[in-house]
C-alpha cells in the first residue's frame, strides 16, 4: 500500500492538494492511505519550507503548490 502525506496546516489549499492526490489514486485503482500531517515538528522532518506539501512513501515530492492529477499519477507511478 502506498502511503501519502499531505503536510500543512490545514488550509484550502492543503484540501486541495487531498482531493488532488485522492484522484490521482483513484484514476491509477491504487490501495493508498492518504493521511494529513498538521504537527510542525513532524512537518520539519520533511525539511518542508512551504505549505502545502506532498509526501509520497516518505518522499516529499511537491511544496509550496498544489500539482496537477498528472503529477501526482507520474510521481505515483514512480513510487
Amino acid at each position: 500500500m502506498i502511503s501519502i502525506k499531505v503536510l500543512g496546516p490545514g488550509c484550502g489549499n492543503c484540501l486541495n492538494l487531498a482531493a488532488v492526490a485522492q484522484n490521482a489514486v483513484t484514476h491509477l485503482g491504487l490501495a493508498a492511505n492518504i493521511s494529513k500531517v498538521t504537527d510542525y515538528g513532524e512537518m520539519m522532518r520533511y525539511d518542508l519550507m512551504a505549505t502545502p506539501g506532498l509526501v509520497i512513501n516518505e518522499k516529499l515530492v511537491s511544496a509550496g503548490r498544489i500539482p496537477s492529477v498528472a503529477e501526482v499519477v507520474n510521481w505515483l507511478h514512480s513510487a
